[in-house]
């Protein structure tokens, strides 16, 4: 359908209105699913991160192409459309010419009587001197040739170029979100509290969530709970550890560095995977499956 449309818009002289590529599909479906889910908890927010990590590839590969476009293959179009079609057209023609040369001269060969080889001289001196014209309009054209072929030599340098950058923004779009995702624990708590079991199977680094995950406590789920359920019938403060980094998604909430310690309550009303974090004069709603309550 896509083709069908693109060819249309064509035919039409008209540019085809813009759509979203594969990899920002794929990234745009990865975010609303990691929203679905909850971009408190773990999975969520390691979904929205592979889908925002996605949507960046899209954008790089979208301008891979249009790259490709203008700097290869616009030129090498424009070649093949125009100077290739005129050296092909001269080239039969000269050999059209060189047929009716050997033509002419063949029949100057088996002229017998004076009046027919005087009119087959004239005929090989004329066609001849088309021949001879022919020849040389066609020599000038492909001497050309070298040129363009320097031109498009360029152009393929710039081709590749163009896909060594964007090899090379995947590649490190791809450690970033590796990077991110490692600072998972290998299981985390689910929506209700409740122990699950949760590996990140899409991480080619096992031993980067090992890691990770032997540098977090083992916190003991009854103890969470209790902690949790006591900090929210009550109106104080508890201090807490955060697990892990949590980037906020909007501007209610608060982002987390791991390791560092906030202040955190509950206020009326307030969804049960969230508390209000504090640290200085800055404060927002964190989830608690990224904290560690201290007593």
């Amino acid at each position: 359908d896509a083709r069908i449309e693109e060819f249309v818009y064509e035919k039409l002289d008209r540019k085809a209105p813009s759509r979203m590529n594969n990899p920002e599909l794929l990234g745009q479906y990865m975010i609303d699913a990691g929203n679905e889910f909850g971009p408190g908890t773990a999975y969520g927010n390691a979904l929205i991160k592979c889908g925002e990590t996605q949507k960046r590839i899209g954008t790089a590969d979208r301008e891979l192409i249009q790259t490709s476009a203008i700097n290869f293959l616009t030129p090498l179009r424009n070649f093949i459309e125009g100077d290739y079609k005129t050296i092909t057209k001269e080239r039969k023609l000269l050999q059209n010419k060189r047929l009716d040369l050997d033509a002419a001269k063949t029949r100057l060969k088996k002229a017998k009587v004076a009046e027919a080889r005087a009119a087959s001289e004239q005929e090989v001196r004329i066609t001849q001197s088309e021949f001879d014209r022919q020849a040389e309009i066609t020599r000038l054209l492909l001497e050309g040739i070298s040129s363009t072929h320097a031109h498009h030599l360029r152009c393929l340098n710039d081709f590749v170029e163009a896909q060594m950058t964007y090899y090379a923004q995947c590649y490190q779009y791809m450690l970033d979100l590796q990077k991110q995702l490692g600072s998972f624990p290998s299981t985390f708590l689910s929506n209700n509290n409740q122990s699950s079991s949760a590996p990140l199977q899409s991480v080619s680094t096992p031993s980067v969530l090992a890691s990770a995950s032997a540098s977090l406590p083992s916190v003991s789920n009854s103890i969470v709970t209790s902690g949790i359920s006591e900090l929210k019938s009550s109106s104080g403060s508890r201090k807490a550890r955060v697990l892990y980094d949590y980037d906020a998604a909007n501007s209610s909430e608060l982002s987390l560095l791991a390791d560092e310690v906030i202040t955190v309550y509950s206020i009326p009303g307030m969804d049960s995977d969230w508390l209000m974090g504090e640290r200085g004069n800055q404060k927002g709603k964190v989830p608690i499956t990224y904290l560690e309550l201290l007593n």
